[in-house]
């Protein structure tokens, strides 16, 4: 079967591709291919939901401008439908001296990036907006909120079917191949013929490259971020969303505390090495993708860079009196039988041989492909843009 373009990865990057292709070339014809029977199966089905307005990202990169321009879309796409989302605010607290100086650099960054109606909280302020919530400084940061986004993409399907193109579930892409006249994506399905191929695999972005007879520039390693839940009876700790003051020695934001758009406060994650990229407890484990983890030398490198808090993330992963401290740092009430076990997600991170995180956007291209190799949060946020983005890379090499 023959397509303009054709799409792999269902998550909320692919189908946000796809609905501005149609949006700006309604003649195109489109096909998205998704391994799973649904929809954002897995990062984007198993994230907290949250909407980030850019305040952590480096002014003029590209997560920082598809952050603040995504946000505004992603409000207006969720207005027009009727999607839930509530922007809610967030606060920022720094619960330690030697915080004070990083709350500060979030404060330039955010200013950097055009955030509206950022405020400086005292300890007394603080408690105004998050009652149970302790800390010597915050920044209030009013744009950001939470949203569904299942619900999002349920939608982004339904509107690209409406405009004409095609959707396929549960359909594996095993190669994709070059020719004459574009490209062949071969599945267990059948094959597809296309003049354009973008992939945005997620977890599985790096083997889409290789699939496609190119040699990665980055490796997924997938980290596995648990998630607890706070009883019904203590949700009042928590009003909205109430995070740490993120570590730049480490490449996480810490654990904290996020209200659910369906109800409920979740509070994580941690950051510990999933045994498979489709990892969700230890238990789940994927002897190849473990192995390609395992003889990859960038962990190693990585692990040697961060040894104590790597061991750290695995020993709060295995202990909930572990996690509960790291939550009382925020919200100082919480007690340990005031958690039940949540959620779990996995990041597909992209790793550098060195050893170094792919912090930004990272994609790989060649003729008439363009791989998605990296898209960190503000991913979910930011997809209406980065779908935007990736159009304009191959918008003139289209019919």
């Amino acid at each position: 079967m023959n397509h303009h373009v054709t799409i792999v990865g269902g998550g909320i990057v692919g189908l946000a591709t796809a609905f501005r292709l149609l949006e700006a070339r309604p003649h195109l014809k489109v096909l998205l291919l998704e391994k799973e029977a649904r929809l954002a199966a897995h990062q984007t089905g198993n994230n907290s939901g949250v909407l980030h307005a850019g305040l952590y990202y480096k002014p003029g990169s590209a997560k920082a401008q598809c952050a603040v321009q995504g946000l505004q879309q992603m409000l207006a796409f969720c207005r027009e439908h009727g999607i839930a989302h509530d922007q809610c605010g967030k606060i920022v607290v720094a619960t330690e001296p030697g915080e004070l100086e990083r709350l500060e650099n979030l404060w330039v960054r955010g200013n950097g990036n055009g955030l509206q109606g950022l405020r400086k909280l005292t300890p007394g302020q603080i408690k105004e907006i998050e009652p149970h919530a302790t800390g010597l400084a915050a920044i209030h940061v009013p744009q950001e909120g939470i949203v569904d986004y299942p619900a999002v993409c349920e939608k982004l399907g339904e509107l690209i079917r409406r405009a004409g193109g095609e959707i396929r579930l549960g359909t594996r892409v095993e190669k994709i191949v070059s020719g004459a006249d574009g490209w062949t994506v071969e599945t267990a399905a059948g094959d597809f013929q296309a003049k354009f191929v973008i992939t945005c695999g997620g977890l599985h972005a790096d083997r889409l490259v290789r699939a496609a007879g190119q040699r990665p520039t980055a490796r997924i390693i997938p980290f596995r971020g648990e998630y607890y839940v706070i009883k019904k009876e203590r949700q009042s700790l928590v009003r909205n969303l109430i995070y740490p003051v993120p570590d730049p020695k480490f490449p996480f934001l810490g654990v904290h505390f996020t209200r659910l758009i369906h109800g409920g406060i979740e509070a994580g994650p941690n950051a510990v090495l999933a045994l498979a990229r489709e990892g969700y407890q230890w238990t789940d484990i994927n002897l190849r993708d473990l192995a390609g983890s395992l003889f990859y030398p960038g962990l190693w490198r990585f692990l040697a860079k961060y040894p104590s808090l790597c061991g750290y993330e695995i020993r709060r992963s295995l202990s909930r009196a572990e996690f509960c401290r790291s939550l009382q740092k925020l919200v100082p009430e919480i007690r340990e039988d005031d958690l039940e076990p949540g959620s779990a997600g996995v990041r597909a991170q992209a790793m550098l041989p060195a050893g170094k995180l792919v912090e930004d956007f990272h994609f790989d291209e060649a003729p008439g492909i363009l791989h998605v190799v990296n898209a960190p949060s503000p991913a979910a946020t930011a997809a209406l843009a980065i779908g935007a983005k990736i159009l304009e890379k191959v918008l003139t090499r289209l019919p």
